[in-house]
């Protein structure tokens, strides 16, 4: 609709026109209208939301830098005041390769036959991701450099892994006890977790009281569950003594055994964690489409061809999820291994957090920083390396 003043030309439809003109409502009055509505939406952006983001960000990025100059240096205490010095890499090259690289990385030794198995299985499946992610022709030349730095960082933490905690003699660091306990603790929760929802699906009686049965560990917090399983695993005198001294294991200790004292963190995180995995696999499995399934089985299609080629696809997409929030959680690992063993026996159980807790209490803030920094960086690498390794997945799925 055309205008000869200076109204705004607005072009409504013909419903619409025939409707203001009952109304009697001029052209300039509802174009006023809807400027006062988009000046109203501008004046509640600028009100309520800008704020509320700016105040989330300050929180989110004032610390960042706040830790990233404690990392790049040391503090000074001094009579009235604090101050802290620049000292560049000196707290990185201190936890890598200096005289807390034993507590950090661990004591590398020569890799058992089966640290030498675990390191070919690595090379072999990165350097055929690693192919295959090349050939596809859909990496430019900034991804190529990812992806193969993101490979050789793999491998060069299985060559860790390998020497340290597989290696004849050797002893782990924390950084590669956190990888313990973020790959072990993701493939007990996951399974198990998958297996309480499948069964949790079937038609069986009383089937709603085990789901809330297996909710009850969400409700503990991380502190308790530590406090239980260290009360648990006392073989001495705990709730459990009477299976223990049948096992013949009265007055065993496990903080004494290396193995022993992570396994018994493992199970502990796993007990709180599997919940939250039940849940979600629950909800996508009851999500289903059953009608598909039944149309399987009708054709003859096995109880794992089923699984494999209906269950599988469908709940793929929920899988990722859960396991790259689970991986995130467990790099995070600070309560079970503080509460259950206090790091020991010796550091054999302390993960990087915990590392950073105890130089953090004892006023070692620089170091604390760049322990953080490290478990960033470690955090940010996996898990973008499996974000792009399990997207073909899920697309395909």
């Amino acid at each position: 609709m055309a205008s000869s003043d200076n109204s705004i030309d607005l072009e409504e439809p013909r419903g619409a026109v025939s409707e203001g003109a009952a109304r009697g409502t001029s052209l300039p009055r509802r174009a006023f209208h809807y400027v006062g509505g988009w000046r109203s939406d501008a004046a509640a952006r600028w009100t309520f939301i800008w704020p509320s983001v700016i105040l989330v960000l300050f929180l989110s990025i004032f610390p960042l830098f706040a830790s990233l100059t404690l990392a790049f240096g040391r503090l000074v205490f001094q009579r009235g005041s604090v101050e802290v010095d620049f000292v560049g890499l000196s707290n990185f090259t201190t936890l890598l390769i200096g005289t807390e690289q034993s507590h950090i990385l661990g004591v590398a030794k020569t890799p058992s036959p089966f640290g030498w198995l675990l390191l070919i299985v690595v090379v072999a499946l990165v350097a055929r991701a690693l192919v295959r992610s090349l050939r596809s022709g859909r990496v430019g030349v900034g991804g190529a450099i990812a992806r193969v730095a993101g490979a050789l960082f793999a491998v060069g933490l299985a060559w860790l892994v390998a020497r340290t905690m597989l290696g004849e003699g050797g002893r782990p660091g924390a950084l590669v006890v956190t990888l313990f306990y973020v790959f072990a603790g993701i493939t007990v929760t996951y399974f198990l977790g998958l297996g309480l929802a499948i069964l949790a699906v079937q038609p069986l009686p009383g089937r709603r009281v085990f789901r809330i049965v297996f909710l009850l560990p969400l409700t503990i917090t991380p502190i308790g569950v530590g406090y239980m399983f260290r009360m648990m695993t006392d073989t001495s005198k705990g709730p459990l003594e009477p299976l223990f001294s049948a096992l013949g294991l009265t007055g065993y200790t496990w903080v004494t055994d290396p193995w022993a004292a992570r396994i018994a963190v493992v199970i502990g995180d796993a007990w709180q964690w599997t919940p939250f995995v039940f849940i979600v696999l629950l909800a996508a499995l009851e999500g289903l489409d059953q009608e598909v399934r039944e149309a399987a089985f009708v054709d003859g299609a096995s109880k794992w061809r089923t699984f494999r080629h209906i269950t599988w696809p469908a709940i793929l997409p929920v899988s990722v999820t859960i396991i790259l929030i689970r991986m995130i959680e467990g790099f995070k690992i600070v309560d079970m291994p503080n509460i259950l063993t206090g790091g020991g026996p010796g550091t054999a159980t302390q993960s990087l957090t915990l590392e950073a807790y105890i130089d953090w209490r004892s006023l070692n803030l620089g170091s604390s920083a760049a322990i953080a920094y490290i478990l960033l960086i470690m955090v940010t690498v996996i898990a973008s390396a499996y974000i792009a390794w399990t997207r073909r997945w899920v697309e395909r799925a």
